[in-house]
């Protein structure tokens, strides 16, 4: 049986690579998700009325105060006694775009209301629609803005993905832990599998940059 660490990588190399695809289909899922659904909630805080804004602000409030763990279980158990049926793969997307909207819903609603206000009057007074002064006035100011906060929040995912582990889904911690359990490489393979956490992020946080440098404004 080979004892050497890089004869264990090898021999793991597939189970690890399994284990990151995994994690990261599970936090693009969840980012996506989240992200398109942040949007929503956000201009429901911002432009809904009375009622909705209240029913949005309880949601974001509750969410956002709820530990991402019980999240998880939540979507996983709840799911399941109410006849949904729906496997840790799935369960555990839903929770973490639920967690992921209520933040992006936070960040849309700053940088929406950081828009001076006299740019939405100049557009209703040159006939724009809502959906046309949106789109072409706002959201692109607003997403310069959103940028920064958002690429930390997907960060976030990635790192909130290692949870996911508790409901049996394979995504690269719980495939490092049975990596470990047969090995008993523990410090190598956990200090693996943070340099693999690391470099995901790594690309999140330059993605966002590049994403930056295309949407900012001439100097």
């Amino acid at each position: 049986m080979p004892h050497t660490f890089l004869e264990q990588l090898w021999i793991a190399r597939y189970v690890i690579i399994n284990g990151i695809g995994v994690t990261v289909s599970i936090s693009l899922l969840a980012i996506l998700a989240g992200s398109v659904l942040g949007v929503f909630v956000g201009l429901a805080l911002v432009y809904g009325g009375v009622i909705l804004r209240l029913i949005v602000r309880a949601y974001t409030d509750i969410i956002r105060g709820t530990p991402v763990l019980v999240l998880v279980l939540a979507s996983y158990y709840v799911s399941a006694a109410v006849g949904l049926d729906l496997g840790p793969f799935s369960a555990g997307v839903l929770a973490l775009a639920i967690f992921c909207s209520s933040h992006v819903g936070e960040i849309v609603r700053g940088a929406l209301q950081a828009i001076p206000k006299g740019q939405t009057e100049a557009a209703k007074a040159i006939g724009l629609t809502f959906t046309q002064t949106f789109t072409s006035v706002l959201w692109p100011q607003a997403m310069r803005q959103c940028l920064p906060a958002w690429v930390n929040t997907a960060a976030e995912m990635v790192k909130a993905s290692t949870l996911l582990s508790v409901i049996g889904v394979a995504e690269l911690l719980l495939r490092t832990q049975e990596i470990i359990s047969r090995n008993f490489m523990s410090l190598q393979f956990y200090f693996l599998a943070g340099g693999l956490y690391f470099i995901v992020n790594y690309g999140i946080e330059h993605f966002g940059k590049y994403v930056e440098r295309k949407t900012a404004l001439p100097s």
